[in-house]
């Protein structure tokens, strides 16, 4: 008898990490409605979510605070994932296709990521440094936007040592993520020390504008990404990610990435289906509403880039709304 295949998201605190989450779940539904996929969304704030979401999305209620904050929520997927296999994905992601083939590839791991390993160099700390107080030879390098778990034994134990490691981050010699521990390090670390291993990243599954920060494009309706590493010896170009151009089932729109045209033309799309239906009229005006007046903004914005800051100097920064 094959095991229940489960989506997890977590969207505690603000509500702009329930909108997210909504948006998600509602991606998810377009393209896996009929998948048998069961999509799990831990929250304390369930209140907030939308009526169309609350009609498949199973509500795990948890109360504020019971996660930790920040990036530690997902340091307790153990204790959140359902019976089966359970794929982890970060709130401020899109799924843009059936997520089936993704469970084939993780199958059998009791935990794991996408990605590859790191033995020296710097990833939030001194690679080397950790790996040798940890008698490790290497760490698996991700992206926290997917974690895959198989609810057993296996996977409690390596998220009890992560919630353990965490209690020692900076004595370990981590450097933390907007004045907080990062989850990837942590969980990298536990996996290392319990022999856990990623699946290998080839751009298939999931990937981000950060990774590849040439032009990217995303349809939701017809579940479409393209995401460009540009090839030397373009100054955009990522050395460590050894492919030029993926389409990703799931685009992670992490940091301000979540303002671009594309996050909010897919979203905005999504919610129309949610309520009911879409028409020509609506893909217009995702077009011509949200789209190109961005699309507009964002190059004008780059060409007159180098004129002010000549005038005035470099601006500064805005705080996240996420922080």
């Amino acid at each position: 008898m094959s095991q229940p295949l489960n989506v997890l998201t977590i969207a505690t605190g603000k509500k702009l990490y329930i909108n997210m989450a909504a948006n998600l779940a509602r991606s998810f539904w377009l393209w896996n409605a009929d998948t048998g996929i069961n999509f799990y969304l831990a929250t304390d704030q369930a209140s907030l979510l939308p009526d169309d979401v609350k009609q498949y999305a199973k509500i795990i209620a948890v109360q504020p605070g019971e996660l930790g904050e920040g990036f530690s929520t997902k340091l307790h997927l153990d204790k959140l994932a359902p019976e089966g296999q359970t794929l982890f994905i970060d709130s401020d992601c899109l799924v843009y296709g059936n997520l089936e083939p993704v469970f084939k590839k993780f199958a059998g791991h009791a935990v794991s990521v996408i990605g590859g390993y790191i033995a020296s160099g710097e990833w939030f700390g001194d690679v080397v440094a950790i790996c040798k107080k940890f008698k490790v030879r290497e760490l698996p390098k991700f992206n926290g936007g997917i974690y895959y778990l198989e609810n057993y034994d296996e996977a409690k134990q390596v998220y009890e040592l992560a919630r353990q490691l965490e209690l020692e981050y900076d004595e370990i010699g981590f450097v933390r993520l907007r004045n907080r521990p990062n989850d990837e390090v942590i969980i990298a670390l536990a996996m290392a020390l319990t022999n856990k291993t990623p699946i290998p990243e080839d751009g298939s599954i999931m990937s981000d504008p950060l990774t590849c920060q040439g032009k990217f494009s995303t349809d939701i309706i017809k579940g479409e990404t393209t995401l460009h590493n540009p090839p030397k010896p373009s100054p955009l170009h990522q050395e460590w990610f050894p492919f030029t151009t993926v389409h990703p089932l799931v685009v992670h729109f992490l940091g301000h990435h979540s303002l671009s045209h594309q996050y909010k033309k897919d979203v905005y799309l999504l919610s129309v289906i949610g309520l009911g239906g879409l028409s020509a009229r609506h893909k217009l005006k995702a077009f011509i509403g949200i789209e190109l007046p961005m699309k507009l903004k964002v190059g004008l914005k780059n060409t007159l880039r180098p004129i002010y800051k000549a005038v005035f100097g470099t601006r500064r920064i805005k705080p996240s709304e996420r922080l």
